[in-house]
């Protein structure tokens, strides 16, 4: 038994080391690749939430786009909202209802106006089964109090509650403003005020998970899919388990639960964005992109505004866009570039430092001098040897020595110069 582990645990030492990649692999280039090439595969524009017909996402190229440029504001923002009674239908109905924005125009049978003499005022007629229905926990106290603080700058007193479901609302007969426009301005933006939930939040929807295959003599299980922004606010929301809560916005996500929660967003969407079009990237390709992206401690998008906040370099900055800017901007301030990355040294014209360009000096060789060691010639014989070599087929000494660069007294590069020559 321990030598069958052995020999297991051998094997796949074996294979984990036949996979290492090598040093000075371009793993840039080839992270590239690997996304950018299944992304041609993909729609242009696809919107679809699996399992869930009124609640769609960005899918396809343009989330991909979203993702590495870290789009601020994108199409379509989900937060995923897990429950603390999950199981419960009823529950996760009143919570949703604690987070969805309603409008005071929606519980409301009818907004009428009413005018005795010069006196004017709008009679506003709540709904008590609109109110049971969507499950609010709401009052004609709490609707005075919303439509007080909010931005239309109604007083307390203009506001009067008449009963359980009637409220009625007054101009301000003190203002130089005519009444008759006031009444004008009331009308348009009563309706428009939120009485329940969070501004941000345009929808909210109960989602049931689907069951796995070991939970299916169990209850289903409830969670929230909110259409919005406002991560923070739902994970206050009394009901909303704020552990388990995620958004599809990548900056968001930093600012709510920090660099890491942003990183795991990145590679958790990219996978889910490419597995909808039934393709799939190792998972090492969309960690180095994640962790590229916040390496820095804050998100930045793979765009020329992210790139200036981590790269130093000018001449790399130059190759992306706007040359001419990043090139004026580091003759003004005097920048300095050390010609250390790959689109400096193409641009230079330098070995690239990756492959076997990575390394400087693998093993440092004695050098040893091919040449013959140099004989020096008596100053007596010198004229000797003029003499012969003017007499031999008048060869000019002195050219022969000036055209070949040899020394006088080296005398074996002296019959070099003189066979190549054509003396004899």
């Amino acid at each position: 038994y321990m030598g069958s582990n052995a020999l297991a645990s051998g094997e796949r030492m074996e294979a984990g080391a036949g996979i290492v990649v090598e040093p000075g692999t371009a793993l840039g280039a080839v992270c590239a690749q690997s996304i950018g090439e299944p992304a041609t595969q993909m729609t242009l524009k696809t919107f679809h939430f699996a399992g869930v017909a009124a609640m769609n996402i960005t899918l396809g190229v343009p989330r991909i786009k979203e993702i590495i440029n870290a789009t601020r504001l994108i199409n379509t923002p989900i937060i995923t909202a897990q429950l603390l009674e999950n199981r419960d239908p009823l529950k996760a109905r009143q919570v949703k209802a604690r987070i969805e924005k309603t409008l005071l125009g929606e519980v409301c049978d009818g907004i009428h106006m009413l005018k005795s003499g010069s006196e004017m005022c709008y009679i506003v007629q709540l709904s008590s089964e609109s109110i049971n229905l969507l499950q609010l926990k709401v009052s004609a106290e709490s609707i005075k109090y919303s439509i007080c603080t909010s931005k239309m700058k109604i007083r307390e007193n203009e506001v009067e509650v008449a009963s359980k479901t009637l409220l009625i609302v007054r101009p301000n007969y003190d203002s130089k403003v005519d009444p008759y426009y006031q009444m004008q301005h009331i009308i348009k933006h009563l309706p428009k005020i939120v009485i329940k939930g969070l501004p941000t939040v345009s929808r909210a929807v109960v989602h049931q998970r689907p069951l796995r295959p070991e939970d299916k003599d169990r209850s289903p299980v409830y969670e929230l899919l909110v259409e919005g922004n406002n991560l923070r606010e739902v994970i206050a929301t009394y009901g909303v388990d704020g552990n388990k809560c995620r958004s599809n916005n990548i900056l968001e996500m930093a600012n709510t639960l920090g660099i890491e929660a942003a990183r795991q967003t990145i590679i958790n969407e990219i996978t889910m964005t490419m597995s909808q079009h039934g393709l799939s990237v190792d998972c090492r390709h969309v960690n180095l992109l994640a962790d590229v992206m916040t390496s820095q401690g804050a998100v930045h998008g793979i765009t020329r505004h992210g790139l200036a906040n981590t790269k130093s370099s000018v001449l790399m900055l130059a190759s992306f866009e706007k040359t001419a800017d990043h090139l004026f901007e580091a003759a003004y301030h005097g920048q300095v570039d050390k010609i250390n990355g790959v689109s400096d040294c193409i641009i230079m014209g330098k070995p690239i430092n990756i492959g076997t360009g990575l390394f400087r000096l693998v093993q440092q060789h004695r050098r040893s001098d091919a040449r013959p060691k140099e004989h020096k010639i008596k100053s007596d014989l010198l004229p000797s040897i003029e003499e012969v070599l003017r007499d031999s087929r008048r060869v000019d000494y002195a050219s022969v020595v000036t055209k070949r660069r040899t020394k006088l007294f080296d005398v074996p590069a002296m019959h070099v110069a003189l066979y190549q020559s054509g003396a004899r």
